[in-house]
């Protein structure tokens, strides 16, 4: 389990903090929250039981765009996830 958070998944799930998408575009303009897409990236919180699991906290990765359960715990943001909704580690 994380040191970050009280959650511990469970089998072969994984906790994401997804990454905020940028704000501007490479122009400099602002984009309303309402303009912004979903985000795909996130940092792995904390990993699953599951012996299989390759990933380590810390990781960077990539995941399909509408998956996993989103939640809040303490004002913070995270998704619950199966291991195989994550598409690449990114390096």
């Amino acid at each position: 389990m994380s040191k970050k958070t009280k959650i511990e998944p469970l089998g072969s799930r994984v906790l994401i903090q997804a990454l905020e998408q940028e704000s501007k575009t490479a122009s400099g303009l602002l984009l309303p929250e309402t303009a912004k897409e979903k985000p795909q990236t996130g940092e792995v919180i904390a990993v699953g039981t599951d012996e299989d699991i390759k990933l380590k906290v810390g990781d960077k990765v990539l995941f399909a765009k509408y998956t996993g359960t989103e939640f809040k715990l303490d004002g913070v943001e995270y998704l619950l996830m199966d291991v195989n909704d994550i598409l690449a580690r990114l390096n």
